[in-house]
């Protein structure tokens, strides 16, 4: 049989590289297309790396060449422009599955977010839950899945995965924020008591539910699955886990909601913090989806909890933590600008 093959937009991304590995594995060849250069010496030469833009058709088409199926993982993040948060997460899915439609590709898997359900007042959160975008980021989540369906209506099998959440090696980001106050021995400040419930993901489960979607048959995974971690706690508990395996005698802290959050919008609006509303406003909150779904018709079953994942994390950090020293962004591969937040650092 030929080798099948997979393009993978945002390829160069934690997602992009954490799923390039996966299915590379599994003897797929991989076409990777992104904005950033691909800059991954271990899978460099063992795939095709395109350096271009999604919201440019010829160069979709052209990375679109003589593929099976496609997994669209780019998208411009919530610290990204409104512009060009609307023109990436929709207008550049609806180039992408138009361009795939074209070329006949058998599946384009689409990774959503739990940011479409916005901040609810109800868990779990179904499928079919009301869909309610927080920001410029859950509004384009939400407009990027009605492009889904117009496309599933034209033929296209196209699986919307929503994950929670994801972390595992080479997520960096606001999780940084965590691993880096564990290392320099400090308490971390926590908006709330921390008493709250909230589901992420491992990024190797994530990939797992991906490849269910690309080998499963078309008429179970041409739906949309809610995907994160089975097994969770308290907030403070698996962040706690990090101080701990840090050594130092640590503690999670909490503080008063409605204060830190009122203060995090001042810090927000004068552009001197990393932490963007979605967040800020959900970090003090219950936050988990159902998996029933995604286990019942899949067979999804997640390997990590919360803490193997935070910790899968931060073991890496770890073990990485020199390179990124002078490094900052505003993307998942990087450590966000502690800003404001930095300097809190010295009272605990």
């Amino acid at each position: 049989m030929d080798q099948q093959k997979v393009l993978v937009t945002g390829g160069s991304g934690f997602l992009g590289i954490n799923l390039i590995r996966y299915l590379h594995a599994r003897g797929y060849a991989i076409v990777s297309l992104d904005l950033e250069d691909f800059t991954y010496p271990d899978m460099r030469d063992k795939i095709t790396a395109i350096k271009g833009d999604i919201r440019n058709m010829e160069t979709v088409d052209r990375a679109m060449e003589g593929v099976d199926f496609v997994v669209h993982t780019a998208a411009a993040l919530p610290l990204y422009s409104q512009d060009d948060i609307y023109t990436t997460d929709v207008v550049g899915t609806r180039t992408v599955l138009e361009v795939a439609l074209h070329h006949n590709v058998k599946r384009a898997v689409h990774i959503s977010s739990t940011a479409v359900y916005g901040i609810p007042d109800h868990h779990p959160l179904y499928e079919n839950d009301r869909l309610e975008g927080v920001g410029a980021y859950g509004q384009a989540k939400i407009q990027a899945e009605m492009v889904c369906l117009e496309y599933r209506a034209k033929g296209l099998v196209v699986p919307v995965l929503r994950p929670k959440s994801f972390i595992g090696p080479e997520r960096l980001g606001v999780f940084a924020l965590l691993y880096d106050w564990a290392l320099d021995k400090r308490n971390f400040p926590m908006i709330g008591s921390g008493n709250n419930r909230y589901q992420l993901l491992d990024v190797e489960d994530l990939c797992e539910a991906i490849y269910l979607s690309l080998t499963l048959p078309e008429d179970v995974v041409n739906d949309t699955f809610n995907i994160g971690a089975a097994e969770f706690s308290t907030m403070k508990q698996d962040y706690q886990a990090v101080l701990d395996y840090a050594g130092f005698g640590k503690r999670i802290i909490g503080f008063p909601a409605t204060p830190a959050i009122w203060g995090l919008r001042v810090l927000e609006a004068l552009r001197v913090s990393p932490l963007y509303k979605w967040v800020y406003e959900t970090a003090s909150k219950d936050s988990f989806v159902s998996i029933e779904k995604a286990e019942r018709k899949l067979g999804f079953r997640p390997k990590y909890s919360n803490k193997d994942a935070l910790l899968r994390n931060f073991k890496w950090y770890i073990d990485n933590r020199a390179q990124f020293q002078s490094q900052s962004g505003i993307s998942h591969r990087v450590p966000w600008k502690q800003g404001a937040i930095g300097i809190l650092k010295r009272a605990f």
